[in-house]
Order: structure tokens, then sequence, then C-alpha cells
């Protein structure tokens, strides 16, 4: 199996592969989870890793009878790590952003089309995209770079992101909580992560859009 086949397995089937990991390791999955949504909001190599649909079904599980999982200890470590990893990522771009964008190694990780995008939607949006880009897959991981690496002041970075991790933790578990147990919705869990996929990236489509029909009204 490829990696790209991997990645998309994951995506879609993350309500077994978590089911998995909490019977497996318990009370440590708080850890694991902790460590994954750190990771891809923190560092700007993996924007790849499963965010909005990883919250979901941890909420999803939670909400069983004698999970191992509860609901509101997960929202405030989801939270946490969600803040920190925006913290770390902007820091890496303050303090290291130009450096790493002239090494070959950097644009070989990076999706640069990816990188583009979250550039031009932060410069647009400034403040709001750090809160904005929250909740959209790929841009949430460029946007604290990016926003570090511009030199926003950090009071005001951080202001949009604590903002933007509380809601984004709240909406993601609470959605699985009280959502994910409904049978029709386990049964086509797949159908669901792509819904929440394509929702995420309906700001992108917005910002396009409006975009394309300034550029048409200007010419």
């Amino acid at each position: 199996m490829s990696s790209l086949s991997w990645l998309v397995s994951v995506f879609l089937h993350i309500d077994k592969l978590l089911v998995n990991i909490v019977n497996q390791y318990g009370m440590w999955t708080y850890a694991i989870l902790f460590v994954v949504i750190f990771i891809e909001t923190g560092l700007v190599f993996c924007p790849f890793l499963p965010g909005d649909s990883l919250l979901f079904a941890a909420g999803a599980i939670a909400a069983l009878p004698g999970s191992e999982l509860n609901i509101w200890p997960l929202i405030a470590l989801i939270f946490v790590a969600a803040v920190l990893g925006d913290t770390v990522n902007y820091w890496i771009g303050r303090e290291l952003g130009e450096a790493l964008e002239k090494r070959q190694l950097f644009h070989r990780l990076i999706n640069k089309e990816k990188m583009d995008k979250a550039q031009r939607f932060f410069n647009k949006y400034g403040g709001f995209a750090v809160f904005l880009g929250r909740f959209i897959p790929f841009i949430r991981t460029f946007i604290p770079f990016i926003a570090g690496g511009s030199r926003m002041n950090y009071s005001f970075f951080l202001f949009y992101n604590v903002l933007g991790g509380a809601i984004w933790s709240l909406l993601g578990l609470l959605a699985g909580y009280f959502f994910g147990r409904i049978p029709i919705i386990k049964e086509h869990f797949s159908i669901i992560v792509i819904l929440i996929v394509f929702i995420s990236i309906i700001p992108i489509l917005l910002v396009y859009f409006k975009t394309l029909i300034g550029r048409k009204s200007e010419s």
C-alpha cells in the first residue's frame, strides 16, 4: 500500500483506528491524542495528520457507555494541545522561517501551492486568518508559521490562537459526542469524514470565488 493510500485509509476509517487504540492503550489514548494534535498544528511539515475527523471520532468514542475517554478532560486536553501547537509553530516561523524557506528540503516537504494559498489567506484576513484558519485542513498548519514569519504581534496572535483553539476543540469533540453515536452516522462514518473535510474548505472556496468575482469586476 502506498503512503497516499495509507493516509486516505486512516482518514476514512479514523473511527475504527481510534477504537483499536483505546482498546489497546486505554488511558494512554489521551497522551496519543495530545501528541497527534500538537504535531498536526505545531509542525509545519505535518499538515497531513488528521485533525477535524480525529476530534469527531474521539468525541463519538467518549459518548460510548463505559468508554475510557471522558469528554470534558478530552476537551481540555485537545484545547491545550492545539494552542501549544500553534504557539510552537508561530515561534518556529518567527525564529527560523526565513532560514527554512531557503532550504531545498523545506520545499520538498512542503506543498508550495498549499503554502501560497495560506499566505494569500493570511494577507487578506490578518488576525482573523489565525482564528478561521484553525478550521481549515492544511491551512491550519501553515497559518501560525506564516504569522510568525510575518512578525505578527504575539499578543495579537495569542488572542486568536486561544479563541480558535477553544471553539475548534468544543465544536469538533461535542459534534462527535452528540451525533457520532447516531446509528446512521456510525454506519456511514467514511462519508461523514468526507463531509467534514468539505465543510472545512468552504471558507477557502468562498475566498476564491470572492476574489474571482472581484477580478472580473475590475476587468
